[in-house]
């Protein structure tokens, strides 16, 4: 994996947002969703995921447990679908209430391994050392003004989001660049994502991927009762049931998205995401299990694909601990 050189900022406000509050909220998304919630304290947090009752994924969501309520960060775009879908499972007896926060608040993303020491340096708090820990602190120029850092940036790289009242967005952003912390833009991070591996609704999550496939075993528990989706997702990891799997791609020329895969001129997948930066082009997509992963050759449109793993993806019983090289998350890129 190339050397991440700098920190920098990403401005994800356009991601959803969704407050769940209610003294039910707990247990409501422990039943609603693929990850274990009644035991995560307040201060922390946990990636989780919703899926359909066939186990088809809606979305990826990181879960921020408060004190009274629990912040879910979505995919853009997926706010108002999800509160749709999840308000159907709010029964009348459930004390369980769900807002959408998109609109107010602003959220945005320092990533890259200087991160700790750049926030240290102008005099922002740290959260606990785990994934998805958070804490409440002040805007260091508005001291009056309350924000969420969280630890994790959406990826598998180091680093913080920031979430707060949207009026103070530009400032924050501005106040960054005046000390030396530069912004990413949406194709930089587009391409960081798809060299990441972390998978999207309408790309690969949709209604015929489930999230066993998608690689995101580290968001599912195995251990707890019944959610939606469960029965599916039980059978798929009990008989080893999972036909096809999310991997990386490098390309040898820009195809479009989405493409098939083929392999000595049978389909064997599909190209779902495409993106470019100055150490090549950059593709995930699905390939069927039993034709392999990282180190295939394979065929798009007219060029090549090579096929690669991924950092953000884990695979549950079928990884195999491949040493193919990661790509790279060269944020400069």
């Amino acid at each position: 994996m190339a050397e991440v050189f700098t920190t920098a900022f990403i401005d994800r406000s356009h991601w959803g947002r969704i407050q769940v509050t209610g003294a039910d909220r707990l247990r409501y998304l422990h039943n609603q969703s693929n990850n274990a919630f009644e035991q995560i304290a307040a201060g922390h947090g946990c990636d989780t995921v919703l899926v359909s009752s066939t186990a088809r994924t809606l979305d990826l969501a990181s879960a921020y447990v408060g004190d009274e309520s629990v912040l879910l960060m979505v995919s853009p775009g997926m706010a108002t679908e999800l509160i749709n879908w999840m308000d159907r499972y709010i029964f009348f007896a459930d004390k369980v209430t769900l807002s959408d926060q998109t609109d107010t608040t602003f959220a945005i993303t320092l990533l890259g391994p200087d991160a700790d020491r750049v926030l240290t340096q102008l005099g922002i708090p740290l959260p606990d050392p785990a994934a998805g820990s958070h804490l409440q602190t002040n805007l260091p120029f508005e001291p009056e003004i309350a924000i969420t850092i969280v630890r994790g940036t959406g990826l598998t790289l180091p680093g913080y989001t920031l979430i707060g009242p949207k009026d103070h967005e530009t400032a924050l952003k501005q106040w960054l660049v005046e000390h030396d912390v530069a912004g990413l833009t949406s194709q930089q991070w587009e391409v960081l994502r798809i060299r990441q591996g972390r998978p999207m609704p309408g790309q690969e999550l949709t209604d015929k991927d489930n999230p066993l496939e998608a690689g995101l075993w580290q968001a599912v528990s195995f251990e707890k009762g019944c959610y939606i989706g469960q029965e599916t997702i039980a059978r798929l990891n009990t008989y080893k049931g999972v036909k096809k799997q999310l991997w990386g791609f490098k390309l040898e020329q820009l195809v479009p998205a989405p493409s098939p895969l083929t392999l000595n001129g049978t389909q064997v997948g599909a190209l779902t995401s495409v993106a470019a930066d100055s150490d090549g082009i950059w593709g995930l997509g699905y390939l069927r299990t039993k034709a392999g992963g990282a180190g295939l050759t394979l065929t798009v449109e007219n060029t090549t694909a090579y096929a690669i793993e991924l950092p953000f993806v884990s695979r549950g019983y079928l990884d195999n601990n491949s040493d193919s090289p990661e790509p790279s998350t060269n944020i400069n890129g």
